[in-house]
């Protein structure tokens, strides 16, 4: 397979350093998702990653990767892998907002980083340590696990006009985002994925979030609500790998460092994926469905979602001191880099677009 490839002459070093190692070991791991396996490219990851793991060690570490239909507890990964019952799962972090609100920041957070930025910020600064702080109180590592990128701001029955829309709106959408869109008046609810047409349909919920034109055209909520909005909550979406640490501590040094290798491999192939997988099928959406309407939100409904998130996120701090140290230290890399993304691809987008 083509993403295979570029782990090619890792896994040779690797086999070459290691071959009396492997040669003896035998290891058999099972892995847990929160998205069911056919949901796709999130559920691509994990079995992309168990399959580079076995190329890499001759079949000796075999990683049996479950789907949320079969282990029937898409939210229970982290308590799942804490416990032993699987030795890894793969997730999102902001699930676990509940247990540690600190969580939220290693998938995202509203009006926060870009892939690119976000990456930087966990492999070249700060955020690795940051994250695996947070998830030493589990007794897991927790690692990046690739990227949906910017995701939507979501299907909606209506157009928002004004803010005065927002007011007594049903919508699902979780998190944070759920938190700010509550503070504006909406009336904010979490529905399970199997249940979100028909909520949608019925009129049970008037708008919601998902994730992108990838998964979304599966779910088939362009063909109830018109008016897709353009992303402000969720600028980037990383996954996280969550292992046992006292599974991981009886690897051999050459299996850990396979697994890590193959999980770095698998972050970029899963980031250029959901880009793709989004591009093909908007291109999709829009050639069946030319009613639908990319909208993005008025200016003074933008404003009060940035200050609401403000609200949201100082309150935190306030009372949470790791928060705050993790919140601290994204701003300031933002601070930093976010230049750099305005004069490299916001302006080169504008440019592009003058010669269209």
């Amino acid at each position: 397979m083509k993403h295979l490839l570029r782990t090619a002459i890792l896994a040779t070093a690797c086999l070459m350093l290691a071959s009396p190692v492997l040669a003896a070991e035998k290891v058999r791991w099972k892995l847990a998702m929160t998205w069911s396996s056919t949901l796709t490219p999130l559920a691509s990851a994990a079995p992309r990653m168990a399959e580079m793991v076995a190329k890499m060690t001759d079949g000796n570490f075999e990683i049996r990767v479950e789907g949320s239909e079969k282990h029937k507890a898409p939210l229970g990964i982290l308590d799942m892998v804490k416990g032993g019952q699987f030795e890894m799962g793969h997730t999102a972090s902001y699930y676990w907002k509940g247990k540690d609100i600190s969580s939220v920041f290693f998938t995202t957070v509203p009006f926060g980083m870009t892939a690119d930025e976000q990456y930087a910020w966990l492999y070249f600064d700060d955020g690795n340590r940051l994250q695996q702080k947070v998830y030493d109180k589990f007794d897991v590592y927790s690692l990046p696990g690739g990227n949906t990128g910017v995701q939507m701001g979501g299907w909606f029955r209506n157009e928002i006009k004004s803010l005065d829309d927002l007011k007594g709106l049903k919508m699902r959408i979780p998190g944070i985002a759920g938190e700010v869109f509550a503070k504006l008046g909406v009336n904010v609810t979490n529905i399970p994925p199997g249940e979100l047409y028909t909520a949608l349909d019925r009129g049970t919920i008037d708008a919601l979030e998902w994730v992108g034109p990838s998964m979304d055209i599966k779910m088939g909520f362009h063909k109830i609500a018109p008016f897709y909005y353009a992303g402000w909550h969720e600028p980037a979406a990383d996954m996280q790998f969550l292992i046992n640490k006292e599974a991981y501590a009886k690897l051999s040094p050459a299996y850990q460092a396979i697994l890590h290798a193959a999980i770095q491999a698998v972050v970029f192939d899963i980031t250029s994926e959901n880009f793709d997988a989004n591009s093909r099928a908007w291109d999709a959406m829009k050639k069946e469905f030319p009613n639908i309407k990319v909208m993005t939100f008025p200016e003074e409904v933008i404003q009060a979602m940035k200050k609401a998130n403000d609200e949201v996120m100082a309150a935190y701090a306030a009372e949470n001191p790791e928060f705050k140290e993790i919140y601290d230290s994204q701003q300031a890399y933002l601070e930093m880099a976010r230049t750099w993304t305005r004069i490299s691809t916001l302006h080169y987008l504008q440019t592009a677009e003058m010669v269209k």
